[in-house]
Formats: C-alpha cells, structure tokens, sequence
C-alpha cells in the first residue's frame, strides 16, 4: 500500500469536508500547543491581529484553518489525531478490534506497548475487514497516520496489498 511519507501530504488529500471535520475536532477540545499553532495558522491564512483571531467564532476558525493546506506538520499531524479521534472512533474501534489488541474507545491501552506488532497476515485481513465497512479515503488516512504515529509498530501496513 503506498502511504504519505508526511502528515502534511495527508492533509492536502482530504477532502475540503474531512478537513473541516479534523479543523472542529482539534478546536472543540485542543492541546495548547495544537491551539496556538491553529490560531498561528488562521493568522497567517487571513492576515489578521492575533487578538482578532482568538476572537473569532471556534466555526469560522475552522473553515480558515481547514482552507489552510500546509499547516506546518506538527499541526497536520495534530489534525489528523483530532479526526480520528473525534469522528471516526468506530473505524479505530473496528481496526484494533480486528487485530485483538487491547483498546479504549479506539486508543491502545499501554498494555498494548509490550505486545510485538502485528504479523502480515493479520494486518492484511484487518484492512481487509476495514476496507468492507468504512470508504477507502478514511481507512488509507487512517492507517497512512497509524504509519506516521508509529512507525515500528504498524511498518507492515506498507507491504499490505490495497483491498488484500
């Protein structure tokens, strides 16, 4: 399967909806870090006075930042979690779930860290169960950003075979 090598990259392939998804998702509840960089972004995409960025409705703060198509890639990767995290919980659910590893709500449990990663075949009939339930574009997101995450764990994703 051929992945994104940055979460930028990712980014600009969304579609314009996707992206105002991730854009409210990381808005409704953000880091302070991801906070400062999305307004940091929205200031630079209108080229306004950081106060009056900060003033501006979370929703209009989204359609900017969503516009923004290189939002720098700590940001990019930021957005990314935020999607998954917020709207796509079942495909991460259905992933782990496929995979029997330990989860909370689609987030690997720290007892997870001492499992070794996934063996080819296993991965390969996740994605398979994936591809059969969700839409193509968010599986490849999904499992392009697991790659970026963690790359040590989740490196055989790349020699899975799209629709395997």
């Amino acid at each position: 399967m051929a992945f994104e090598t940055t979460a930028t990259r990712i980014w600009k392939r969304l579609e314009p909806a996707d992206r105002l998804e991730a854009a409210r998702a990381l808005l409704h509840e953000p880091a302070p870090d991801a906070l400062a960089a999305a307004l940091g972004a929205v200031i630079r995409a209108r080229r306004l006075r950081p106060q009056v960025a900060r003033a501006m409705p979370p929703d209009q703060q989204a359609k900017v930042l969503s516009g923004v198509l290189d939002p720098g890639e700590p940001l990019a990767a930021s957005l990314l979690v935020a999607l998954h995290l917020a709207a796509r919980r079942p495909l991460l659910c259905a992933f782990l779930d496929a995979l029997a590893l330990p989860h909370e709500d689609g987030v690997l449990k720290e007892e997870a860290d001492a499992l070794p990663p996934p063996a080819a075949d296993k991965l390969a009939a996740a994605v398979r169960e994936l591809s059969a339930a969700f839409p193509a574009g968010q599986v490849h997101a999904y499992l392009n950003t697991l790659l970026l995450q963690d790359p040590e764990r989740w490196s055989g994703l790349a020699e899975v075979e799209p629709g395997a």
